[in-house]
């Protein structure tokens, strides 16, 4: 089985796993490497048995809430399932992408605030908790592939498969930079953690052109 994405619980020994064909995600305490639980995601229920949406729940993205108490999964038909961890149970569905969900981070400063990318360009901010949308952006030409929030939470990064990486600005919902020095798909983005005493903060981006690229931003 090939794995899309594999993520650590920041406070813990807690590894969340998918990946191939998968309709769930494991999760496995890493100081014993026994599997804890198995999450599997269900069928929105505005969908039918009978829709070709509801075959396609294979797992592409996950990631936890900054507190632990929350994993979102991010599926191949567009939808966003959240998960109770301590409870193993299933919350809800976060509904508005029309494409597979291929990224998801958490704000590091509110663990209700979720934001998500799509192959349908856009990037959402969702009420993780209240089950709404809150707010949405729109500037890539081509699949969003990849998305972080920065320390600050005041901004999140994009990669896309039309070569281009993009700050947004959440206080005006915008992008207000666009990198173009990739010649190929961005597939990822990451924020520099917080500390070192680093006067200006700092993106880092890994493209199919085998680059890896450093931003400076303030």
């Amino acid at each position: 089985m090939r794995y899309w994405t594999v993520l650590f619980l920041c406070r813990g020994t807690m590894l969340a796993v998918a990946g191939g064909s998968s309709t769930s995600v494991k999760l496995w305490d890493t100081a014993t490497w026994q599997l804890v639980t198995s999450l599997q995601i269900p069928r929105p229920e505005s969908t039918k048995p009978t829709d070709k949406i509801a075959t396609k729940k294979f797992v592409l993205s996950v990631a936890w809430s900054p507190d632990g108490r929350r994993l979102a999964c991010g599926s191949m038909d567009g939808t966003i399932s959240v998960f109770d961890v301590a409870r193993s149970k299933f919350l809800h569905h976060l509904e508005g992408h029309l494409m597979p969900v291929r990224s998801l981070v958490y704000s590091p400063i509110d663990p209700r605030v979720l934001f998500s990318g799509s192959d349908d360009a856009h990037i959402h901010m969702y009420d993780a908790e209240g089950k709404s949308l809150i707010g949405s952006m729109s500037g890539h030409s081509s699949w969003v592939l990849s998305i972080d929030a920065s320390p600050d939470g005041a901004a999140v990064a994009s990669g896309s498969s039309d070569r281009t990486v993009k700050l947004w600005d959440l206080s005006m919902r915008a992008a207000v930079q666009s990198m173009t020095n990739h010649g190929d798909m961005v597939w990822g983005v990451a924020f520099r953690p917080p500390g070192g005493g680093v006067r200006f903060g700092r993106l880092a981006s890994v493209s199919d052109d085998k680059s890896i690229s450093l931003y400076d931003y303030s």
